[in-house]
């Protein structure tokens, strides 16, 4: 028995528009926005760093020399939590792209059916079939699906441009982190050194304050000082626990005993000729410029699809195999059917629904276009603030070491004059608070400049090395 329910001289045709499906697009011509930012960065001319490799060039194990620091961030690269979903979120993207693609492609299964219905009052007939079936089967003449396709493609690569950046930014936040902790060190040890003078003073004040050759306006002062500093000592002992806290979230496990000894803020051994370049060549290595146009590329696929949504959509069903009244009779010879069901169907009345989903996926692309835009502007923001920090920060740490080493000269005359009677006690104890406040802001001067110089590495896309042409997860 064969069953036919389309002409065998129209298989030609089919195939040719089999072939033609999804040659035809609605959406429209994706074109990059203009970049909202000047043509140069600001204070680049004045940074000294006209050539050089760039950031984007330059390894993460190559930039930083402090073998401490390199083995923290190797760490954090392996056990970070927010990394880690990151590169999950490029395999769920990955998997949902395929899932679009696969909606290109006709769906063949194998199955068997019975079907029993009345054809007259009274007759009852049975018809049993088993066979390879073509499942609803969408000619894409419009480009919906392949638009849909498109839009997924673009939100997996966007996702792995959010994986890269995400690693840029956590080798990032883990350096500043790290130089926060040497920082605390040092301002520990400023301090313990302030607070041993302090107590020496307190002490020979109130001997000479015991034997009426001191005031007590002189001894107050000095134990105000000396409680000062044991202030400011708890303070910075309590920023470094915060800080080494959240190094450990960073990291993803506790501190780890075994890691090289980790050098001095001043010793860091960064690169420090890092070129800016032109505006337009960061933006193309910075990941989360790529994402944010990957994102808006997926929108304006979105549009395509709406718009498919207008035209009439043509899917086919098939099968072909055995089929039979009979259940005995279904692998019998004359058994033999096919069948192809072509399906038109025309939107004429749908209240609204596919105008308001091309609205929806119109907006959806002008909201892309100005993340997009705010993402360029960020991004040209962070370099310049960058190169703004190297052009005065040198000059800023170098000012205030000599600030420093002038007011330790001033607080060993203040001390000499008051011994020798020529000077009051209260001008000894301000040039030891000025030194004081003098040391501490050297040790945060220099920790700026190191870290500033760690936040233009990764405002220049530096921390990522691998193919920007295809995802990796």
């Amino acid at each position: 028995m064969t069953r036919r329910m389309f002409p065998a001289r129209s298989l030609p045709s089919l195939a040719a528009a089999v072939l033609l499906a999804g040659c035809a697009s609605t959406a429209p011509p994706y074109e990059r926005p203009a970049a909202p930012v000047a043509a140069a960065f600001p204070w680049d001319s004045a940074s000294g760093a006209a050539s050089g490799t760039a950031a984007s060039d330059i390894e993460w194990q190559h930039f930083f020399g402090d073998a401490r620091l390199k083995g923290l961030i190797e760490i954090a690269l392996r056990n970070n939590r927010d990394l880690r979903v990151a590169v999950l979120n490029i395999e769920q993207a990955r998997a949902q792209y395929q899932v679009r693609r696969a909606d290109e492609l006709p769906t063949v299964g194998i199955g068997a059916n019975a079907t029993r219905q009345a054809s007259a009052p009274g007759r009852i007939g049975d018809l049993y079939t088993a066979g390879l079936s073509v499942i609803a089967y969408e000619l894409d003449f419009f480009g919906r699906v392949r638009s849909l396709s498109d839009a997924a493609l673009a939100s997996y690569l966007g996702t792995a441009e959010a994986r890269k950046a995400a690693q840029i930014a956590l080798i990032s936040t883990v350096a500043n982190t790290y130089l926060n902790l040497q920082a605390d060190e040092e301002l520990l040890a400023v301090t313990r050194q302030a607070l041993v003078t302090r107590e020496e003073s307190l002490k020979l004040t109130r001997l000479k304050f015991d034997v009426g050759a001191a005031s007590e306006l002189d001894y107050r002062q000095a134990e105000s000082l000396l409680e000062g500093a044991r202030a400011t000592l708890a303070q910075f002992t309590r920023q470094r626990a915060l800080d080494e806290n959240a190094l450990v979230l960073l990291l993803g496990q506790p501190l780890p005993a075994g890691l090289p000894q980790g050098l001095a803020v001043t010793s860091q051994q960064l690169v420090p000729d890092l070129p800016a370049g032109l505006p337009s060549e960061v933006l193309a290595r910075r990941p989360d410029v790529r994402q944010a146009e990957q994102q808006l590329i997926a929108a304006n696929a979105n549009i395509g699809a709406a718009r498919a949504a207008f035209f009439p959509k043509i899917s086919l069903t098939g099968s072909v195999g055995t089929a039979s009244t009979e259940l005995s009779g279904l692998f019998k010879g004359g058994s033999f059917a096919w069948s192809f069901i072509p399906q038109l169907l025309v939107p004429i009345f749908d209240a609204g629904r596919n105008q308001a989903n091309l609205d929806v996926a119109v907006a959806g692309r002008d909201i892309a276009v100005a993340q997009y835009e705010k993402a360029v502007q960020t991004a040209f923001r962070e370099v310049a603030d960058s190169l703004a920090g190297r052009a005065t920060l040198d000059e800023q740490a170098r000012a205030q070491q000599a600030q420093a080493q002038a007011e330790a000269v001033r607080y060993k005359l203040a001390d000499l004059r008051y011994r020798n009677g020529a000077a009051s006690y209260l001008d000894v104890l301000d040039a030891q608070r000025s030194l004081f406040i003098a040391q501490q802001a050297v040790v945060q001067v220099q920790a700026a400049r190191v870290q500033n110089l760690v936040g233009l590495y990764k405002a220049l896309g530096g921390g990522w090395t691998g193919d920007a042409s295809k995802p990796q997860p």
